[in-house]
């Protein structure tokens, strides 16, 4: 059995309509209700609102289905004092399980979310162009300091990077024209699409001096804190818990980052041992690491793979990367999806009634027509159609050769 294929969508503000996902070949729409504020409850009425919009077309003389369903909520956000450890948090955990138990009550399986403090996924760069004309999103980590270390000015940015790195830094910003550095400052500060919010440099420097006595051991037990309140309300709402890795998976601006390596994904899958308590395997994520084994993710934790996140990335020598195509990059695309086939082949041996994986293309190129549209940066309708066209046919390809079937 194929893997339910999805797509991202960001609410009827998204160019991409629900009928051009249909036409994608997708089933399964990924999304989120942007409009509630961060710690609010998600009210029932809201998402049976938005359900209903997705699975069925009223704006007929009878209704009728579109042929998709929510499948996953990606996300909810997790509010900065659950991540700080304020005294205020389980104000804002009672909310969070509150709208876990709606969701559960409408009928969508699986809840993506993460645990990165302050910034959401980061790249410097939104329309990298490529050799063929296409853009990518991307992540210079020479950019990155420019903005750290003299936009910034953060306090112990300097000792942070070598001194290579720092020089290479300099210079560039020298080089830069006055449009250039606020693009960067604007890429990095105004927030992706589904970040959760956006800020100026004094507010941003505000909320990085939240975390200073806030080390990696420490954010570890208020993330341990949350998931055991948490995770047992999302078993008995039926709704599957998927943590999605930092992006990128390492510290930025000295902040605490728990979501990183295999290791890491071990910890938090034992503080709850339940399917119910499971990640989203974002090969391009994690791909980003080099000491992490994909293949080998999905083979040990593989039961308690909730979502996928397939894309791939192409590492530089300065630990940055940019978006490659969904085959290419750093990741072994082919070795992950036959891994991922196997563990849904497994579950239908045992009979699990939630056997089939749900993943979606990430990050797409924006290419053809989509050059002169707007769109949002890595999720262009033309690209992420290019990206789930490779990986059907990478999936049939491992169906039909039967190598699911080897040990």
């Amino acid at each position: 059995m194929a893997l339910e294929q999805t797509w991202r969508w960001y609410g009827p503000s998204d160019p991409v309509t629900l009928q051009d996902i249909r036409q994608a070949g997708a089933t399964g729409i990924v999304t989120a209700l942007h409009e509630i504020q961060n710690g609010e409850v998600w009210d029932i009425k809201s998402i049976e609102k938005r359900k209903r919009l997705i699975e069925w077309n009223d704006n007929q003389p009878i209704p009728v289905t579109r042929g998709l369903t929510w499948s996953v909520v990606e996300s909810i956000p997790v509010h900065e004092d659950i991540k700080q450890g304020k005294s205020t948090r389980d104000n804002y955990i009672d909310n969070y399980i509150q709208s876990i138990r709606n969701i559960g009550k409408a009928g969508i399986p699986v809840l993506c979310y993460n645990f990165m403090p302050v910034v959401d996924w980061t790249r410097t760069n939104l329309n990298l162009q490529l050799e063929d004309g296409a853009r990518a999103l991307a992540f210079d980590m020479v950019d990155f300091v420019v903005f750290d270390q003299f936009i910034l000015c953060r306090n112990g940015a300097k000792e942070a990077y070598d001194g290579n790195l720092i020089k290479k830094a300099e210079q560039r910003f020298e080089s830069m024209s006055s449009e250039q550095k606020y693009e960067l400052e604007h890429t990095i500060l105004a927030g992706l699409p589904g970040a959760e919010e956006s800020w100026t440099l004094y507010q941003f420097q505000e909320k990085i001096d939240e975390y200073k006595n806030i080390d990696d051991n420490t954010y570890r037990k208020n993330l341990e804190y949350f998931l055991k309140k948490v995770a047992p309300v999302a078993a008995e709402s039926g709704v599957k818990l998927a943590i999605h890795p930092d992006d990128p998976p390492f510290s930025l601006f000295g902040l605490p980052r728990v979501v990183s390596t295999e290791k890491d994904i071990e910890f938090i899958l034992n503080i709850y041992d339940s399917i119910y308590n499971g990640f989203t395997l974002c090969t391009g994520s994690l791909g980003v690491r080099p000491d992490n084994d994909l293949e080998g993710i999905v083979k040990k934790h593989g039961s308690k793979l909730n979502f996928a996140h397939l894309r791939s990335t192409q590492r530089d020598e300065y630990n940055g990367f940019h978006e490659a195509g969904h085959l290419r990059g750093d990741v072994d695309m082919y070795s992950v999806m036959l891994a991922i086939l196997k563990e849904q082949r497994k579950r239908q041996g045992v009979y699990r009634p939630d056997h089939t994986i749900p993943m979606r293309a990430d990050h797409g190129h924006t290419i053809l027509d989509d050059l002169t549209k707007n769109t949002n940066p890595g999720y262009s309708a033309i690209g992420l159609l290019r990206g789930m066209a490779e990986l059907r046919g990478l999936e049939l390809g491992i169906e039909r050769s039967g190598a699911v079937f080897s040990n």
